[in-house]
């Protein structure tokens, strides 16, 4: 961890965060439930691809690594999505999921250069407004949480997301695994 909340502890997690700041990050955490399991086209495993991805795209180890494990949970092979960083094109990625990946990829990168042809690539994949809002919504609460991430100085990596015991992964496929972590944590959702 680089110290740049003295106050945190050199082993500090996301959790220690969310505990140290609980006013301001409760309405943080409520968000991330409802957008990565509330109702949606998009799966839990996709949501959680998407937030690996964003993570990964953002460089932020720390989200990068937590959301592959919580993708694995959910049935995504943790190499698929080292392989989407290396290149969506040739990825093995369902292919109807590619032009989300991109749409996301580039609102991570760069925004301002969003256009009509990306969203109507994604209607044409067969996903609804809906469906594409929601990747947004996934994509905008992780490119912030990897800055309060990064921002916060928080860095431990998890090991390897396909040692992660049953029961654990078990944990992490809760419908209601944010709020509960939320709470865990001193929070009031």
């Amino acid at each position: 961890m680089k110290r740049l909340f003295p106050s945190l502890s050199k082993d500090a997690t996301l959790g220690t965060v969310l505990s140290s700041f609980p006013d301001k990050l409760a309405p943080w955490c409520e968000y991330v439930s409802l957008v990565m399991r509330g109702d949606s086209d998009l799966s839990f495993s996709e949501r959680e691809l998407i937030a690996a991805y964003v993570s990964g795209l953002n460089a932020c180890s720390y989200c990068h690594g937590a959301h592959t494990t919580f993708a694995h949970a959910f049935g995504i092979d943790p190499k698929l999505i080292e392989a989407l960083m290396t290149d969506l094109d040739s990825a093995p990625v369902e292919q109807k999921l590619k032009p989300i990946l991109a749409y996301v990829s580039k609102l991570t990168l760069t925004p301002s250069r969003m256009a009509e042809q990306d969203a109507r690539d994604v209607y044409a994949a067969g996903w609804s407004e809906e469906a594409l809002f929601d990747a947004i919504q996934v994509c905008g609460a992780f490119n912030l949480v990897n800055r309060i991430v990064e921002g916060t100085g928080i860095s431990r990596v998890q090991g390897d997301p396909t040692e992660i015991d049953e029961n654990r992964l078990r944990k992490l496929r809760s419908e209601s695994f944010y709020t509960d972590f939320g709470r865990e944590k001193g929070l009031d959702v």
